[in-house]
């Protein structure tokens, strides 16, 4: 199992929405880099849930359920989506700037990236996340 941190502005569409949808496809990522993350996501990966925007915060948890396949929202081939599972929303959410302050996390491609809507984790950084949304 792989974990990865996917990120979309809530106003557009939040842990909220995914809670309620319980199933969504993952969809509109216009990103080279973050395309190929998407082809390399497995079924049952975790998928930390980022709000940008003014929240700034990892404030979810969600599972891969489909692997990668063609963007519905798009003809162009080179654009692929996956359907993602909500699993939980965290009751401590982990804002950017205590990210940006815990030694573990200093690697993190939020920080080094923080443009890209889809990234790796590590299962260093997986842990720590979760140890501190608990």
């Amino acid at each position: 199992m792989n974990f990865w941190l996917i990120k979309s502005d809530p106003e557009t569409y939040s842990i909220d929405n995914l809670k309620d949808d319980k199933i969504t496809v993952w969809d509109g990522v216009r990103n080279a880099q973050a395309r190929n993350y998407l082809k390399e996501m497995k079924k049952g990966d975790k998928l930390f849930f980022y709000h940008s925007g003014e929240d700034k915060s990892i404030i979810g948890l969600a599972e891969l359920i489909q692997e990668f396949f063609q963007d519905p929202t798009t003809d162009d081939s080179r654009w692929v989506a996956v359907k993602v599972k909500f699993l939980k929303k965290f009751k401590n959410p982990l804002s950017l700037d205590s990210i940006k302050q815990i030694k573990e996390l200093e690697n993190m491609q939020l920080l080094k990236q923080s443009r890209l809507s889809v990234m790796p984790l590590t299962e260093a950084e997986a842990d720590k996340i979760m140890s501190l949304t608990k």
